[in-house]
């Protein structure tokens, strides 16, 4: 006759409980999943339903008692290991809608806002215009499945009760942030330059003939200059998002402790 006990109905319990803590974590912060677009009912079963599909390959861990400071310390853990592996999605996002801040505030087009119905931020409009061409690109390059089969990955590398260096990862984490900002100048380096020469040009212009209105004339081709310039752009556009996601995987790869 079969007999189970409350000690096996807890550790099975335990098995699934903190694997789903790491996964909750990563979609609550991947980019797209994670947006305030992606309802939280879905994003719920969608991370139970790739829990109860990953823990039977998972390694075996060791016997860990679900009620007790330890299992809830281990919850936290694994919860943060999660939150940190997704957040390097957003980072690869915001890369180029700080590229496309930049361009706007220099040209003018920063006055044309919109509210982000992903984090219900004011951004510039271009930037939303970067932000939505990144998402696509993303999902058709496949980074958001890339980034889930890191995840899966990590629960190899980084075992449930192993030991842990959370720390390293923030660390690896925010040092790689100075990518976000220098690929971001990269972008804007050709705009901010032609934009500075267009600018100094006026400035010549009002020196020599003061009754020219250089407010009325000077803005206008200033966000015309603006936009030519983000067309020019477009044609590099692809070749720094491939770039940057090849950074990201890497991160991710240096972060749970395998090869790519």
């Amino acid at each position: 006759m079969l007999s189970i006990n409350a000690e096996q109905i807890l550790q099975f319990m335990a098995m699934y409980i903190l694997p789903f803590a790491r996964l909750s974590g990563f979609l609550m912060t991947l980019s797209v999943i994670g947006s305030r677009n992606f309802p939280a009912k879905f994003r719920l079963l969608f991370a139970l339903s790739m829990t109860i599909l990953i823990v039977p390959v998972l390694p075996q861990t060791a016997s860990i008692k679900l009620f007790s400071l330890s299992s809830f310390l281990l919850i936290i853990e694994q919860t943060l290991i999660g939150i940190t592996l997704g957040f390097v999605s957003r980072l690869l996002l915001e890369t180029f809608v700080v590229g496309a801040q930049i361009i706007a505030m220099q040209s003018g087009l920063g006055f044309a806002s919109l509210v982000d119905p992903a984090n219900g931020n004011s951004v510039p409009a271009l930037g939303q215009f970067f932000l939505m061409m990144c998402t696509l690109l993303f999902l058709v390059m496949d980074g958001h499945s890339l980034m889930i089969r890191m995840v899966v990955e990590s629960y190899s590398t980084m075992p449930i009760g192993g030991e842990q260096n959370i720390q390293d990862m923030l660390y690896q984490l925010v040092l790689w942030t100075r990518w976000m900002f220098a690929i971001a100048l990269v972008m804007a380096l050709v705009a901010i330059a032609s934009l500075l020469i267009v600018n100094i040009s006026f400035g010549v212009m009002t020196r020599a003939a003061p009754q020219i209105n250089v407010f009325a004339v000077g803005f206008p081709l200033t966000m015309v200059s603006g936009l030519i310039l983000v067309w020019l752009t477009m044609g590099y556009f692809l070749p720094h998002f491939e770039n940057q996601l090849a950074r990201a995987t890497l991160l991710m790869c240096s972060m749970i402790g395998t090869e790519c």
